[in-house]
């Protein structure tokens, strides 16, 4: 890349992401404005910051590198982004959560569920399972980042990471919400103009749209023996049923990603700073809009790649990139695109990133101040001189670039499945029963949001073999990195943590309303007897 060129356009793109950043830190003045804004946030600048934040580089690196393998099946997720992400999460969910925690006084998440549920508990245990395993999300959306400008500005990986861990935590630090949604939103923008560039460009390039998916259709002979072998049917087509392929494929990537969307702690807190319920209204037009070219353009060019590194190279997307599916969409855009493109892909790639990373630091930040220590009556740490919610932004910094030294390559896709899936299992059930259920009870909730951590855990540590393989835990206590055969070395543990987190609350909230009634009427029968 021309340096001559890129300096100048990064220097412009800095300075105007500053400014947004110190315009939200001037407009910051409570705790309220810190963590939600002031419950004011215009409803555009909300769906664009939502959206900068729901799709980082996670999505338009790591998926569409997954979707150079799986194909065109991966669609589907981006049709549950758009019905579950966006209408479900604004329209339906979204007015009840701005209502509800506005009449609660809830300012994060964990609060907001623990509140409802009037448990010290909930709020505590949610907090620290956000502040846990939210870095294992947010180091691969560092990774993402990292790896593009790795590949496209010839930068040292390490000099990468730290560079944009610094500069998400600068404003993060000072302007908090505010400063994250307003550069979110510009991000959007970016991001939005370059993904309909993009797609344009590898149409183009593969031939046309009808052109384009009749040539890859005819690579289905060109399947490697190994993805043959695990149910792969072709580039347009889903996989054999039950096999490994369509395991991972329907209960992971689709299902994992695509529900664990409407339990999202940095998703949620979006609806609570808005103002009205006219604002998610709209917001749902804008979110849709900037989702459906977002995702379903990265989910249908990581496909197409295929076709066009074998007509350039002789070779599959997965070849060309050494296995590493995070390295499929950096080395397309090098390759098919001009100059110009790269620059300004170059600053869409940095915008996902710094917006979602960004985002969940926040949220970790809110989590450690909010959730854990204010509960506990800690309202300042060392010696009274720095707040818990910045040194909330400086450990899950550091925390996200520890773990992003960690992880293998590849990792990204299997990485927001982890997180996506647990927040499902977790959260969903007693979230939904807050909003839609009378005979929703504390200790259903309570009971529901354990299970479903717990046997989510255990079945990424213990059974799923993708990541139990990486952990290691299962090798070191029982020698084997999994302890099941097929197809449970497949299956995401949403598909049973999830039901059963769902069955334990009703469960458990119908016996604990059982009794208490059983209570009140030998109350009342005590009280009748006592008159008489």
């Amino acid at each position: 890349m021309n340096v001559s060129i890129l300096i100048p356009l990064l220097l412009v793109y800095i300075a105007i992401m500053s400014w947004l950043a110190y315009y939200g830190y001037k407009k910051t003045v409570t705790q309220e404005d810190y963590l939600v804004g002031g419950r004011s946030t215009n409803p555009v600048i909300m769906a664009l910051s939502y959206g900068a934040t729901f799709i980082s580089t996670s999505a338009m690196v790591g998926f569409g590198g997954v979707a150079s393998v799986f194909g065109m099946g991966l669609l589907w997720l981006a049709f549950l982004n758009i019905v579950l992400g966006i209408f479900v999460a604004f329209a339906i969910f979204g007015k009840r959560i701005r209502k509800m925690s506005l009449h609660l006084n809830a300012n994060t998440f964990s609060t907001f569920l623990g509140k409802h549920y009037d448990s010290k508990f909930i709020t505590i245990f949610s907090g620290i399972m956000i502040f846990i395993f939210m870095p294992a999300y947010t180091s691969i959306v560092l990774i993402g980042g990292g790896r593009f400008v790795q590949e496209s500005l010839s930068l040292n990986f390490n000099v990468a990471l730290l560079l944009i861990a610094f500069i998400v935590s600068l404003y993060v630090i000072s302007g908090g919400i505010k400063a994250v949604m307003y550069t979110d939103a510009f991000g959007a923008i970016i991001m939005l103009l370059g993904m309909v560039v993009f797609l344009f460009l590898t149409y183009y390039a593969v031939g046309g749209v009808v052109d384009g998916h009749r040539a890859l259709s005819a690579l289905n002979n060109m399947v490697p023996k190994e993805l043959a072998a695990d149910g792969h049917n072709g580039w347009l087509s889903f996989p054999d049923v039950g096999s490994p392929m369509w395991w991972t494929l329907v209960s992971t990537l689709i299902m994992g990603v695509g529900i664990g969307v409407l339990a999202q702690p940095q998703l949620v807190m979006r609806s609570m700073t808005v103002e009205s319920d006219k604002s998610l209204y709209r917001s749902v037009i804008v979110g849709g809009i900037f989702i459906f070219f977002m995702a379903g353009a990265t989910y249908m060019i990581g496909p197409l790649s295929n076709v066009y590194f074998m007509e350039t190279s002789g070779e599959l997307a997965i070849q060309v990139a050494e296995g590493n599916t995070d390295l499929v969409i950096p080395k397309l855009i090098n390759s098919l695109m001009p100059d110009w493109f790269v620059y300004l892909f170059t600053l869409s790639l940095i915008s996902a990133t710094i917006s979602t990373l960004s985002s969940l630091i926040h949220v970790q930040a809110a989590a450690f101040s909010e959730d854990i220590l204010k509960p506990l009556g800690i309202k300042t740490v060392l010696w009274n001189k720095i707040k818990p919610a910045r040194l909330g932004v400086i450990i899950g910094v550091i925390l996200a670039i520890l773990l992003a030294y960690i992880l293998p390559g590849g990792i990204i896709a299997q990485s927001t499945a982890f997180w996506f899936g647990i927040c499902a299992a977790g959260f969903l059930p007693s979230l939904i029963g807050a909003m839609f259920w009378k005979g929703a009870s504390k200790k259903g909730a309570e009971t529901s949001i354990i299970v479903g951590f717990l046997f989510s855990i255990l079945g990424f540590l213990f059974l799923k073999s993708s990541q139990s393989s990486v952990f290691g835990v299962s090798k070191a206590l029982f020698g084997k990195d999994y302890l099941l055969p097929f197809p449970w070395t497949h299956i995401d543990p949403l598909m049973y943590a999830l039901p059963l987190s769902t069955a334990v609350f009703i469960v458990v909230s119908l016996k604990t309303n059982s009794k208490q009634q059983a209570k009140g009427n030998n109350r009342n029968t005590e009280v009748v007897s006592v008159n008489e």
